[in-house]
């Protein structure tokens, strides 16, 4: 079941034993407490299931790191209805084309959003991308969808908003880059600790020997 809006998880409790109060006490002739305290266990279960989900949950007794993570926890949650926006308004624009490019900026926005809750830290490398491009993107995309369905198609202005999308495709492609780049920043970082390692236990790695090790063996 997904999440509710903050605060709903309680009325949907106090709903479900509201509900189930009467069809125990009355329709299966349950002792009233008893049907009071599964009424209550049920609600308050209820509460749990459909509670908000909270962002980085995992990762909030991080100390140092706990104000980064707020932030990235506050930037997704103001960004995640824009790509909502992308979705309706790739759903109703006409040109095959373009709404293919929405529904890519749609795509490559959420590896970006999970690819932010895996490492919250990395927020500044697309901090731009979630507070300027991303909601821009949807009021571009909503645009598009307008002057289509304006009872006089305005060809300069289709054929603009057309370029801009394009262009938006390419900014959302190399923010995501940016993402991965960061990821093989930290394994040329592991590569190096792990031979630096392996040299000092080992001794420094031979390729040639290592080489004719191996074609001695085949």
């Amino acid at each position: 079941m997904p999440a509710l809006p903050s605060g709903s998880n309680w009325v949907v409790g106090g709903v479900v034993g509201a509900i189930l109060l009467p069809v125990l006490a009355l329709g299966a002739a349950m002792p009233f407490w008893m049907a009071v305290l599964i009424s209550a266990v049920a609600g308050c279960g209820t509460v749990a299931v459909v509670a908000p989900r909270q962002l980085f949950a995992r990762l909030d007794a991080s100390g140092a790191a706990r104000g980064k993570i707020e932030f990235a926890r506050e930037l997704l949650t103001e960004a995640e209805p824009l790509t909502a926006r992308l979705e309706e308004a790739a759903a109703s624009i006409r040109t095959p084309k373009i709404a293919a490019h929405v529904r890519h900026l749609v795509t490559i926005a959420r590896d970006i959003f999970a690819a932010i809750e895996k490492d919250p830290l990395r927020v500044d490398r697309i901090r731009r991308f979630l507070t300027y491009y991303l909601p821009r993107a949807a009021e571009i995309a909503e645009a598009y969808d307008l002057l289509e369905r304006h009872p006089i198609p305005d060809g300069a202005r289709i054929a603009a908003t057309s370029e801009l999308i394009d262009r938006l495709d390419l900014a959302f492609t190399r923010y995501a880059a940016s993402l991965q780049d960061a990821d093989l920043d930290k394994l040329d970082i592991e590569l190096k600790l792990l031979k630096s390692a392996l040299d000092e236990d080992l001794g420094p790695a031979s390729v040639g020997a290592s080489s004719g090790q191996g074609q001695g063996r085949s």
